[in-house]
């Protein structure tokens, strides 16, 4: 059985929690990336897009632009959503509300995969189809935010 247990952050968070995820991004975006593998499947009708997320490793995830499910199937996560920040193991299922940005902290190797109803099957298509943002800018992309400042500097 899993439930989601309230953490108590150790600062004190004066602005809004979305702005707080954004200037992680910013600062994630000047550190070296990290591999997480991403592994899509499809069903009609259906997409299922799953990373997997070595223990240790802070992300921030898309915003997405419709509403759709999320498994946490292996692992434990520390979430830092708009309402808060929460602690979630597997097995774990819940639903992201359109137009969130998360960032999430492994406390263990995770899997975690998110559901959509389409029948779009290219992944670089889906990117766009379902978030705000462009497949050349997420892990791996040659637009990457992160890669692209490591290498500006070295």
């Amino acid at each position: 059985m899993s439930g989601i247990q309230r953490v108590t952050p150790k600062v004190t968070f004066g602005r809004p929690m979305r702005e707080k995820v954004l200037r992680l991004e910013e600062a994630l975006n000047q550190a070296p990336q990290k591999e997480c593998p991403v592994r899509h499947y499809f069903a009609p009708g259906m997409y299922a897009r799953e990373i997997t997320i070595p223990k240790g490793t802070v992300l921030v995830g898309a915003v997405h632009k419709t509403e759709n499910l999320a498994v946490l199937s292996a692992g434990k996560l520390q979430l830092v959503t708009d309402a808060g920040v929460v602690e979630i193991s597997a097995p774990h299922t819940l639903t992201v509300k359109p137009g969130q940005k998360n960032a999430a902290l492994a406390l263990e190797d995770a899997v975690w995969t998110n559901f959509f109803p389409t029948d779009e099957t290219d992944p670089d298509k889906l990117v766009e189809i379902l978030t705000e943002s462009k497949a050349c800018e997420l892990l791996g992309g040659p637009e990457n935010k992160q890669l692209i400042a490591n290498r500006l500097k070295g």
